[in-house]
């Protein structure tokens, strides 16, 4: 018994030494290629409102409660939510936007656990109505999110969202009518 005891603290040890030894940091990035311009993209990801029509987040929660405050779009726009287990409680805020180019925003979760990431929007032209969007989240894991980062494969988990959701965006940005140069 003490020899089994003596083995598994041995190999708890080895485990949590090996936890603590993965990155501090994380870095969860998707891209896509859209027919339209930086800035017709720019309006959809700049605009908190605009989300709902492709975010992957607002589907998995039709009663969930939303509340917009600050800025109507841009720096300073802030996006609360409420909702089930799925989506849970936090906060998003712009805090860069550069027309055409980047947005970033302060995310911010409460529930099911509590945890601030940096999202960020990279839009990058690829000619003159084709654009390369970027959909990246980065931040920093204590113990525990390191634990869950490796063992519950997160990037596969978030970045299958991102991938939803950038193809939802697409199919949205690419179902307008394009408006003639004039």
């Amino acid at each position: 018994m003490t020899i089994f005891a003596l083995l598994f603290l041995a190999l708890l040890s080895a485990l949590i030494a090996y936890i603590s030894l993965l990155p501090d940091n994380f870095r969860i990035a998707r891209s896509t290629t859209i027919d339209a311009s930086p800035e017709v993209i720019f309006r959809y990801v700049n605009d908190f409102h605009n989300w709902l029509d492709w975010s992957p987040w607002a589907r998995l929660d039709p009663d969930m409660k939303d509340e917009y405050g600050g800025t109507p779009l841009g720096y300073g726009a802030t996006y609360s939510w409420s909702g089930n287990k799925e989506v849970g409680v936090g906060r998003m805020e712009i805090v860069e936007s550069r027309q055409g180019e980047r947005v970033r925003i302060r995310l911010e979760f409460k529930k099911p656990f509590n945890a601030a990431h940096d999202v960020q929007f990279d839009l990058k032209p690829l000619g003159e109505d084709r654009t390369e969007v970027t959909w990246a989240m980065s931040g920093r894991h204590e113990f525990m999110g390191k634990a869950m980062h490796k063992f519950f494969n997160v990037d596969k988990t978030v970045g299958g969202q991102f991938d939803k959701g950038l193809a939802d965006l697409k199919r949205v940005v690419e179902s307008q009518p394009k408006i003639a140069a004039g």
